[in-house]
Order: structure tokens, then C-alpha cells, then sequence
């Protein structure tokens, strides 16, 4: 089995929705997965996108996605590449296709002098952490994400003006 990683194009956003939402349900987070394609449409291929998808190929059929976006480093003073997902269809897991499209995203960083490639994992995801380390990933124990979401952005961003 051959896998390829390639950009992806106008045309694949049922592709990376059917992803989403098979990762969402991993995660059990279906009931957060509300894109649609359109969304997809309007933020992966407008004229100046902010996030871009890779698709992983298995012998030509679609296995998996990972969509990332450029952040930046202070104390590093480089950009470097945020992963927001990465996802390989459960039936093939084990066969590349993770890694592949993580070797990727580390030549895409690379080749635009990024100083990390970083990602979140949910802490009860063990096959996936191992996943991560046994590439020599390394976990930010001593920090927590925060979030703002619904009304209290909404709120916060009305005490701007």
C-alpha cells in the first residue's frame, strides 16, 4: 500500500466534513461539529486563506486529513504551524498515513523557517499521545488552553467598543 499526502483543493470539502465529523464523534464531540460546507468553501479556498488541509491518500482512496494554520512565536521570533486536527479513518490507523501527513506538516515548517509544529490532544486519548511521543512529540504538561466561546466572546468583544 502507497500512501501520498497532497493540498486540498476546492472540491474536497464533503471530503474534509466527512472527516470532521468521524473525528468529532471519536471525540465525542459531534454535538460541536456544525460546519458546513460552505464554511469550508468561504475559509480553506478563498482567495487569502487562513488555515489549509492536507488529505492523505491510501493507493489514490481518501484515509485521513490534517488542517493547520500559521501562528507565531515571541519568545522565538518565528512563525510556526498550529495543527487543529488530524484525522485517519479508524480502519486504517497503524498503516502511515498519521505519520506521513505529520512528516508533512514538518517539511511544510521547515521549508517556511517555523520555529514548532504544536497540537492539542484530549488527555484520555492514550493511543494517540503514544502516537505522538513514539515521534518524539513532547506534552506541555505545565500549560492549559483557555477558550472563549458563544456569549461570553460576544461579551467580551462588546466591552471593546
Amino acid at each position: 500500500m502507497s500512501i501520498s499526502i497532497r493540498n486540498a483543493v476546492k472540491g474536497d470539502e464533503a471530503l474534509i466534513l466527512g472527516f470532521i465529523r468521524e473525528l468529532a464523534a471519536y471525540e465525542k464531540l459531534s454535538h460541536e461539529a456544525v460546519a458546513t460546507p460552505d464554511h469550508l468553501t468561504r475559509t480553506l479556498f478563498c482567495d487569502n486563506p487562513k488555515a489549509f488541509a492536507l488529505i492523505a491518500e491510501e493507493d489514490g482512496a481518501p484515509v485521513g486529513f490534517a488542517l493547520y494554520f500559521f501562528n507565531y512565536s515571541t519568545f522565538l521570533g518565528k512563525h510556526g504551524i498550529y495543527l487543529e486536527d488530524l484525522y485517519v479513518k479508524e480502519d486504517r490507523r497503524g498503516a502511515g498515513a498519521g505519520k506521513a501527513l505529520l512528516a508533512e506538516l514538518a517539511r511544510i515548517a521547515v521549508e517556511n523557517d517555523c520555529g514548532r509544529l504544536e497540537w492539542s490532544v484530549l488527555d484520555w486519548n492514550a493511543p494517540s499521545i503514544a502516537f505522538y511521543k513514539s515521534l518524539g512529540a513532547a506534552p506541555m504538561d505545565e500549560w492549559t488552553v483557555y477558550r472563549l466561546t458563544g456569549d461570553a466572546l460576544s461579551d467580551l468583544a462588546g466591552a471593546a467598543s
